[in-house]
């Protein structure tokens, strides 16, 4: 294995998905791209590093491996660190095949972009790194940190750039992550499921699947991961991955596509989507070709549209003052930040982004890229959507009512990042 240190660059407009966790922490599939690297056979990873405003809450999550120094780091064979961007999800064959001095820049329509990944002398990798984090234009290329490496061209989508970018990666990603979950492993389904189809599916040790649920492998895997529990009544249709301590509850449907992380509750009709982890969707309503953020809570019948009714292909917008982009995508549904909140029968337009912390209560549907801790809610007298500024102390006290529910209590680092979010909308 390689020792390799992956890095985020914060490039690109990824919000709400990079508001409060580094590119590499996003559940890009099963699981979150750091997890993956650090699952596959060939990387070591012996560092992460981020920008200043997620240090503190990353360091939470990953302790000494955050910005530490990376002297002597380097494989004892060949003296040299791989790097890794964050923002890419899937490595391509190519970063496993460079040979040391070369970096992996992505090429999209003929224009040469960031740094896929390469591998560094290992005395050159802090100075490598510091320049690749460095800020720059929206539009600038990382060849001029990369002087000295010879530039290898990946023609291409390989790093995340747009919150929909998620949608994009989604499966690739998730065959990878449900490969590296099985290890060849399968079985035959629970005592009472009914089971269809030849592909493998796996229920890790302390996973429970009561009797009168249908597992469909017809057309994909099925995972169910420790401490998951999946109630009588509920349907899983392959490819689809159930995360640690989640619940499928009773008559659910979760279609192809989906990956819930830890400590989710999952009802009605769920298609495509991946949860971050600890939120809750314990009712009825549909949400398709979504990614949801932590400790969401989306009301009884909150319904997405993930489909124009032309099926031509969605155009988003990033930023809320921002211009009009084409996805790439016809089917994508809402991008939903951490801390976001659904009155029940809320509709959710196709390719909506909802930033960090807003609280959606509103008759007419959401739709184009809402600001982070918006408070929308009806006009007086009319069904009219209205927007304010949702204050942070009442806010707060609602997301530490939420998370004691999963007995967590908000640590000061991340308390300081949300603030830092506030106060910077």
């Amino acid at each position: 294995m390689t020792a390799t240190i992956v890095y985020d660059d914060a490039r690109g407009l990824l919000a709400p998905l990079t508001d409060l966790r580094a590119a590499f922490d996003v559940r890009t599939g099963a699981l979150t791209t750091l997890e993956r690297f650090s699952r596959m056979h060939d990387i070591d990873v012996v560092g992460v590093r981020v920008g200043t405003r997620l240090e503190a809450i990353t360091r939470e999550r990953h302790g000494d491996l955050v910005n530490a120094p990376a002297r002597g780091a380097g494989d004892s064979a060949s003296g040299v660190v791989r790097v890794i961007n964050g923002r890419c999800p899937v490595p391509p064959g190519t970063l496993a095949a460079l040979s040391p001095g070369q970096a992996l820049v992505e090429e999209i329509d003929g224009v040469e972009g960031d740094l896929i990944g390469a591998l560094v002398p290992w005395d050159r990798v802090e100075r490598v790194i510091e320049g690749l984090m460095r800020p720059r234009d929206e539009d600038e290329s990382a060849r001029g940190v990369l002087e000295g490496l010879e530039i290898v061209r990946e023609p291409g989508r390989w790093l995340m750039s747009r919150p929909w970018h998620v949608r994009t990666f989604r499966d690739r990603a998730l065959a990878m992550d449900i490969d590296l979950l099985l290890q060849g492993r399968t079985m035959e389904p629970p005592f009472g499921t009914l089971g269809l189809g030849e592909a493998p599916m796996w229920v890790e040790s302390t996973g429970i699947v009561y009797p009168g649920v249908t597992l469909d492998m017809e057309h994909g895997p099925i995972v169910i991961r420790d401490h998951a529990v999946v109630r009588p009544g509920a349907m899983l249709i392959g490819p689809c991955v159930v995360g640690e301590h989640s619940t499928v509850l009773e008559r659910a449907t979760i279609r192809a596509g989906t990956a819930i992380g830890p400590w989710c509750k999952v009802n009605g009709e769920v298609g495509g989507t991946i949860f971050q982890g600890f939120a809750n969707k314990a009712h009825d309503g549909y949400l398709g070709d979504s990614h949801v953020g932590e400790w969401v809570n989306l009301g009884a019948g909150t319904t997405n549209s993930n489909l124009l009714n032309t099926y031509g292909e969605v155009i988003g917008r990033a930023t809320p003052d921002g211009r009009n982009e084409r996805t790439g995508e016809q089917f994508l549904g809402a991008i939903l930040g951490d801390h976001v909140k659904t009155a029940i029968c809320s509709r959710l337009m196709t390719g909506c982004i909802v930033g960090t912390g807003s609280m959606l209560a509103t008759t007419s549907p959401t739709s184009g890229c809402v600001p982070e801790f918006t408070w929308a809610t009806d006009a007086a007298g009319t069904t009219q959507a209205q927007h304010r500024p949702y204050r942070f102390e009442k806010f707060l006290e609602v997301a530490r009512a939420a998370m004691a529910r999963r007995k967590v209590e908000p640590s000061a680092a991340y308390i300081e990042a949300m603030r830092g979010l506030a106060d910077r909308g």
